[in-house]
């Protein structure tokens, strides 16, 4: 029996070799490094923070949330005076344009008394005027006839036979309406010619 040194095996084809020299068993001054500390900061497995720097973060974010909180509950009151602010603003505007249909209608009035007659061109502009205001508002006056019958902008209150009218069409508006489809006040009050 001889004592030859064993050769190593051959490296499988592909397989990394491993490297020859030999590593510093773990727990020497080699493996802790030249300086002879621990791990790193990076290590995985270093040394926990401590208690006090979790008690800190969740102190800090608790801060954090109580101020959004408040932030928050601010925005909402400011955005409730804010709203209230541009009701009140919408509400002078409509009465403003509203006014000087008022100021004629007294005009109007007071000249009734010293010629009749005048009443009813006066009560005519004032109408016309009233008219204006609510156009300028958005609602524009809606009272043509002769259209054919729209759900949407008509309401039915009558039906009449009227041979020379297309039947469903529009032949007489009652009460006028106000406003486009989309953005209405009130639809117009009509009467339609009879189907057959």
């Amino acid at each position: 029996m001889s004592h030859r040194p064993q050769e190593p095996e051959p490296v499988p084809e592909g397989a990394v070799p491993e490297p020859e020299q030999d590593l510093p068993a773990p727990g020497t001054a080699e493996a802790r490094g030249a300086g002879g500390e621990g791990p790193g900061p990076d290590a995985a497995g270093g040394p926990a923070p401590p208690e006090d720097e979790y008690a800190a973060a969740l102190a800090e974010l608790e801060d954090r949330w109580r101020r959004t909180l408040a932030d928050l509950d601010n925005l909402r009151k400011r955005h409730a005076r804010e709203l209230e602010r541009e009701r009140a603003a919408e509400r002078a505007r409509t009465a403003t344009a509203l006014l000087p249909v008022i100021d004629n209608l007294e005009l109007a009035l007071s000249h009734a008394e010293a010629d009749p007659a005048t009443i009813v061109e006066g009560v005519r502009a004032v109408r016309d005027q009233a008219v204006d205001a609510l156009a300028r508002l958005g609602y524009a006056r809606q009272d043509e006839t002769g259209v054919p019958f729209d759900p949407a902008r008509h309401e039915v209150v009558g039906v009449v036979d009227d041979p020379e009218a297309e039947p469903g069409t529009v032949v007489q508006v009652l009460r006028p309406g106000y406003g486009d489809t989309d953005n209405q006040l009130r639809p117009m009050a009509v009467a339609v010619a009879k189907r057959e």
